[in-house]
């Protein structure tokens, strides 16, 4: 299973669900990036992904987007097959 890192912070109720997402999927290990904590974070997120809303979903080099990304992604039947990579 490939990594899978997420941008999030404290309190965010759709970091919340998207992580219960990917733990429905099978995820056991999530490499969470709390941007709230350290503005340098936030930073990294923004020029990385060109967005500025939490979460920011990667599975391995691969950016989701955030958690309607995600539930899309799944919806769409892809989640599964690229956790399985």
């Amino acid at each position: 299973m490939p990594d899978v890192t997420m941008y999030c912070t404290a309190v965010c109720p759709y970091c919340v669900n998207a992580e219960k997402l990917l733990n429905k999927r099978g995820v056991t290990q999530i490499h969470k990036i709390r941007i709230d904590l350290d503005p340098a974070h936030q930073n990294e997120m923004t020029r990385r992904t060109g967005r500025r809303t939490v979460p920011q979903i990667y599975i391995g080099d691969f950016h989701v987007g955030g958690c309607d990304d995600l539930f899309a992604l799944d919806a769409e039947g892809k989640l599964t097959p690229l956790l399985a990579k």
